[in-house]
């Protein structure tokens, strides 16, 4: 079996991510999309195992396989909490939809840390291109600003949202680089800092629930070897 037959015949989930499932698209942004395959168990049973992730079959179109998924998941990977929680859903199955059930088992105060890692990765990117072009690029700008409001209001609430709306023309002003760079940046240090505050009186729990996710996991593989 192939890697993208895997894709094609396997997928529980499938979603769209990017500028479309932020509320920030444009007329000419692409159609980011995310899956998760499970793999047939008996193809773990041979010297060579399946791919945890897979390329296409489409254009903009990446899928892990689910035991990969919820090994990410576990870790606070935000691009992983952020596929559980797309408001564009293109297809779901059973296992799928049980998948998305356990979106709250993957949410600990661990995200502080992946997060305001990735954020600072991103951050020191722009950095460099403000040092060598004298601007950043405004749309990686844009969307470092987005995660640090996620992050900011998961950590308040207890709830991951994805959807940008509120401050869509903010955001999208940012992109067209109608703020400058100090501004912009002022605005990320002040995401940072609420970030902080809201880690102290965050309802999230100190870590996810991996024996429930683990659970899943187990009951998904011994229903697919059967």
């Amino acid at each position: 079996m192939d890697d993208l037959t895997l894709v094609r015949d396997h997928t529980i989930y499938r979603c769209v991510m990017g500028s479309r499932a932020f509320g920030l698209a444009t007329e000419t942004s692409d159609t980011d999309r995310r899956g998760v395959y499970l793999a047939p168990t008996p193809l773990f049973w041979r010297f060579e195992k399946p791919p945890t992730h897979v390329e296409g079959p489409r254009e903009e179109e990446f899928s892990w396989e689910l035991e990969r998924f919820c090994e990410l998941g576990l870790r606070a990977n935000p691009n992983i909490l952020e596929c559980l929680h797309s408001p564009l859903v293109e297809h779901v199955d059973p296992v799928g939809r049980e998948l998305l059930d356990l979106r709250g088992a993957f949410l600990s105060r661990r995200v502080h840390t992946s997060f305001s890692r990735y954020a600072a990765s991103q951050h020191g990117k722009l950095l460099a291109d403000v040092r060598l072009h004298g601007a950043p690029r405004w749309k990686h700008a844009m969307h470092l600003l987005r995660l640090l409001l996620s992050c900011r209001d998961l950590l308040r609430t207890g709830l991951l949202s994805i959807d940008a709306g509120p401050y869509r023309d903010r955001l999208l002003a940012v992109r067209r680089g109608e703020l400058s760079w100090d501004e912009a940046d002022t605005w990320m240090t002040r995401l940072q800092e609420e970030t902080e505050d809201a880690l102290a009186g965050s309802p999230l729990p100190e870590a996810p629930d991996r024996a429930r996710v683990e659970d899943f996991l187990a009951r998904a593989r011994r229903a697919s070897a059967g």
